[in-house]
């Protein structure tokens, strides 16, 4: 049988979640059956290095160009894809909202279309972010063969702000390498002695609002003048780091608010700490945290999208709190103050984490496109 030519599309290979799923699962599809090209827009980003080489890999643009949002709104979709599209495919994906998606939304229509969307659009002004204008927007989405929510709450909020049939809209949970994420979770942590005596927190992340850093390092200060012992280790980087540390310095918590860097394996240091903390303010359907339950490290969580899926509507799995800076507060005191509710969610979390299997997530992802075809 002729294997099937897919183009998944996608800005650049940077540090986030979308992007290194996305290397996870063109990894691991079939390539008897798929014949795969990633594409990214603009050549840049730690996840290159990690892609198969039974996958093609191409690009647009060698460096990042400034204000490029602005510049592509300056043709139209059809425009971008004849110029950026090179080659035929039976399957074109953009695997992310806004840009790519305009782009993809240009192609002829006797290729099958479908588009990712991992981000929580909330409003009419956060879906049109990326085109000329909401009507366009909607255009563009509604002309995809099928739209992939990686959310049920990423599926309701994108059927809210667009008013695009749920139906359109299908949910399939993200691939992680299973695996690998074990194994690498195994390797010795040389850089780093955490505190056995004390309670260890981490969070794996962009440093930027959206991720709520900043309302954390209020919380562990406070927490910090109640006597209540923990340190918090910061896993990323990003354009609120200096504040950030800034406000810990002149707070003198530096020995107990540590950021570590981007880690090329961040795996080991989420095994070895007791707790994780997603402090968004947003999220899709968090990679962080499911790594985090992968590897049976507990969770505490704001109520953002996909947390509840991921834990529990009922806090099964880990602990979802109030999305503010007070729920963020309450969350962590808790654990920190009940040893066995800190270890019955160690226990959960490992049983949680077998759910997200890399070979369930990439087989539903392949029959999806089987039946588009």
């Amino acid at each position: 049988m002729k294997r099937k030519k897919v183009l998944f599309l996608i800005h650049d290979l940077g540090h986030g979640g979308a992007e290194r799923v996305l290397v996870n699962l063109v990894n691991n599809m079939d390539n008897t059956k798929f014949d795969i090209t990633l594409q990214s827009i603009f050549d840049v980003g730690i996840h290159k290095k990690r892609i198969s080489e039974n996958v093609n890999y191409t690009y647009n643009f060698k460096h990042m160009i400034k204000g490029n949002s602005r510049i592509m709104k300056l043709f139209s979709p059809k425009i971008l894809y004849k110029l950026l599209i090179h080659e035929k495919y039976d399957i074109v994906i953009s695997y992310l909202e806004g840009t790519p998606a305009r782009i993809i939304s240009g192609c002829p229509s006797n290729t099958k279309k479908v588009c990712w969307l991992h981000v929580q659009l909330d409003s009419s002004k956060e879906v049109a972010q990326s085109f000329r204008s909401l009507n366009e927007a909607k255009k563009c989405y509604e002309s995809f063969d099928q739209l992939i929510a990686v959310a049920e709450t990423v599926k309701e909020s994108f059927y809210k702000s667009t008013g695009i049939k749920k139906e359109c809209i299908k949910v399939l949970y993200n691939t992680n390498d299973t695996d690998e994420i074990i194994r690498q979770s195994k390797e010795q942590i040389d850089d780093l002695l955490f505190k056995k005596k004390e309670i260890n927190i981490c969070s794996v992340g962009r440093i930027i609002e959206m991720k709520g850093y900043w309302r954390l390092a209020k919380v562990h200060k406070k927490l910090i003048d109640q006597g209540i012992k923990h340190n918090i280790y910061i896993l990323g980087v990003g354009n609120q780091e200096n504040k950030i540390r800034k406000y810990i310095s002149d707070n003198h918590l530096n020995d107990t608010f540590i950021f570590l860097g981007f880690k090329d394996n961040p795996y080991k240091y989420v095994k070895n700490c007791d707790l994780f903390i997603c402090s968004s303010f947003r999220e899709g359907f968090s990679t962080a945290v499911t790594e985090s339950l992968i590897v049976g490290t507990p969770v505490v969580s704001t109520l953002c999208s996909g947390a509840q899926e991921l834990l529990g509507y009922n806090n099964e799995y880990g602990l979802v709190v109030e999305n503010s800076e007070e729920g963020i507060y309450e969350g962590l005191y808790y654990l920190l103050t009940h040893d066995k509710e800190l270890a019955r969610y160690k226990e959960l979390a490992q049983k949680r984490g077998k759910n997200f299997s890399k070979e369930r997530t990439v087989k539903s992802v392949e029959t999806m496109l089987e039946e588009l075809i």
